[in-house]
C-alpha cells in the first residue's frame, strides 16, 4: 500500500532538515531510467554521464542559477522539477519526475502548476520544455496544461520542444 498523505511542493532547498537531501535520489531515477529508456542502461550513478552525475552529487551546485521544486509526502521527496532563469523571457522546465509509487495523484500536474505559477511571479512570458518522443504520458500530460509542440532548438534525434505563454 503507498503513503495517503497529504503532498506539498516547496522549493528546494527547504527548511525542513528531514528533507535536506531534496531532489538527489528522484534525479538520479530520472537518470538512470532516462539512460535505460535511450537503450544505454548502467548499473548505478556511478555509470552516467559526468553532467548527470553531476546533478545528483551536488543539484545545489548544479541548479545554482534555477529554481528546484520538490514534491513532498511528509518529509519524503516524491517528485521534482527544475526551472531555469529566465533568458530573453522564457524560462525552461527540466527533469519533471514523480516517485513511481507517487504517480497518478497529480503530482507532476502539481510540479508543472508551480513552476508556472513561479515564472509568472519573475515576469517569464514562456515556459518551454523538452521531452523524449516515447514519453507518450509526459507529452499528454504537457499538452493538457497547454504546452504545444514547437520547432525544435534542440539537435538530439527523438525530442519532442514545447512551450506554452505563462
Amino acid at each position: 500500500m503507498t503513503d495517503q498523505r497529504e503532498v506539498v511542493i516547496v522549493r528546494w532547498p527547504g527548511q525542513s532538515p528531514s528533507a535536506a537531501a531534496g531532489p538527489a535520489a528522484l534525479l538520479a531515477s530520472y537518470h538512470l531510467r532516462t539512460e535505460a529508456e535511450k537503450g544505454a542502461a548502467v548499473a548505478d550513478v556511478d555509470g552516467l554521464p559526468d553532467r548527470y552525475r553531476a546533478e545528483i552529487l551536488d543539484p545545489g551546485t548544479a541548479f545554482a542559477d534555477a529554481v528546484v521544486l520538490v514534491a513532498l509526502s511528509g518529509d519524503t521527496a516524491v517528485g521534482c522539477l527544475v526551472v531555469t532563469a529566465p533568458v530573453g523571457g522564457r524560462s525552461e522546465v527540466k527533469r519533471l519526475w514523480t516517485d513511481p509509487a507517487f504517480r497518478g495523484r497529480g503530482i507532476a500536474s502539481g510540479l508543472v502548476g508551480a513552476a508556472l505559477a513561479h515564472a509568472a511571479e519573475i515576469g517569464v512570458s514562456t515556459v518551454r520544455l523538452s521531452v523524449w518522443k516515447w514519453r507518450a504520458g509526459a507529452i499528454a500530460l504537457y499538452e493538457r496544461l497547454g504546452f504545444t509542440v514547437v520547432p525544435s532548438w534542440d539537435a538530439r534525434d527523438q525530442l519532442v520542444c514545447m512551450e506554452r505563454a505563462v
